[in-house]
C-alpha cells in the first residue's frame, strides 16, 4: 500500500477543506508530478498543468479560475524547508479537488514486467477510473515490477508509465489506446524519431531493449517480461535516455507557483 505523507480535499467552489477523498473511480481526471530538491523543483510543470487543464476541459469539469485554484493549493501544501523526492497528486472531479504526496520509491535495476490483460479507459486521457489497476498494483514490489498492459496481445502501456521498444536504433512505441505522459512527451520532442507500431506480445523477441519512462518511474530498463521468453540484450539506450533525464532534472527551474 501507498503511504501517503499529506492528503487534503477541498471543495473546487471555495476551497473549503473538506475530508479527504482519493477519488479514485469518480468522473474526474489526475495528473502526477515529481517534486525534486530543496527549491521545491517540479519537473515538467507547464507540461503537466497544461495537460491536466486540456483533461478538465474535455471533461467538462471547468470552472472559473480552476487553474489558479489548483496552483494555490500546490503553493500551499508543500513546503519551503523540505527536501524533495517526491510524487505530487492532483485530482480533480466536479466538485472536489484533492492533493496527495508520496515519496518517490526508486526503481530497481533488475526490473520486470507482468502481463494483465486489460485497457484503460479512456486510455487517452489520465482519468481516475483506476481502481482496477490499482488492485493488480497492490500485489506488486513496485521498486521491482510494474504491470504490462495489453489488449488483444497488443502491448498498450504500463500500470503507471509508458513504454518505448529499441531495435537496434530504431525506437518504437504502441499506435494508440494508451496515455501519451509528459515524460512521454518530452522524449518525442527530444527524439524526434519514435515511430508508432502495434506492439504484439509475439514481436517482443525482435527488440533490443524495453524502456520505461514516466513521472513516478523516470527512466527504467526492464529486465525480463515474466511469462515471456523476452529479457533485455542491452542497456545502451537506457543510458541514454537516463543521461537527457538526468539533463532535465539538474535544468529544472525552481518551483514559483
Amino acid at each position: 500500500m501507498v503511504t501517503l505523507l499529506l492528503k487534503k480535499s477541498y471543495l473546487q467552489k471555495d476551497l473549503k477543506e473538506i475530508k479527504f477523498n482519493d477519488l479514485w473511480n469518480s468522473y474526474g481526471v489526475f495528473t502526477t508530478m515529481r517534486v525534486i530538491g530543496k527549491n521545491k523543483k517540479i519537473l515538467f510543470f507547464k507540461d503537466h498543468i497544461n495537460n491536466l487543464m486540456k483533461s478538465i476541459r474535455i471533461y467538462r469539469l471547468d470552472r472559473k479560475n480552476l487553474k489558479k485554484k489548483i496552483i494555490s493549493l500546490i503553493n500551499i501544501n508543500l513546503s519551503k524547508n523540505k527536501t524533495y523526492d517526491h510524487l505530487l497528486r492532483v485530482a480533480i472531479n466536479k466538485k472536489i479537488i484533492s492533493i496527495s504526496l508520496r515519496k518517490r520509491i526508486k526503481p530497481k535495476s533488475n526490473f520486470s514486467l507482468k502481463l494483465v490483460n486489460y485497457q484503460r479507459i479512456d486510455p487517452k486521457y489520465k482519468n481516475l477510473k483506476y481502481k482496477k489497476i490499482l488492485n493488480f498494483l497492490k500485489k506488486l514490489d513496485t521498486s521491482k515490477s510494474d504491470i504490462a498492459l495489453y489488449k488483444e496481445k497488443k502491448i498498450l502501456e504500463t500500470g503507471t508509465s509508458n513504454l518505448l521498444f529499441f531495435q537496434g536504433k530504431k525506437i518504437y512505441s504502441p499506435i494508440k489506446n494508451f496515455y501519451e505522459g509528459t515524460t512521454y512527451k518530452f522524449f518525442s520532442r527530444k527524439l524526434k524519431k519514435i515511430k508508432k507500431k502495434n506492439i504484439s506480445i509475439d514481436s517482443l523477441k525482435n527488440y533490443d531493449e524495453i524502456v520505461i519512462i514516466g513521472s513516478g518511474k523516470g527512466v527504467v530498463s526492464v529486465n525480463r517480461i515474466d511469462k515471456t521468453d523476452w529479457k533485455r540484450k542491452s542497456i545502451k539506450n537506457y543510458r541514454f535516455l537516463s543521461k537527457i533525464y538526468t539533463k532535465a532534472i539538474k535544468n529544472c527551474p525552481r518551483y514559483n507557483g
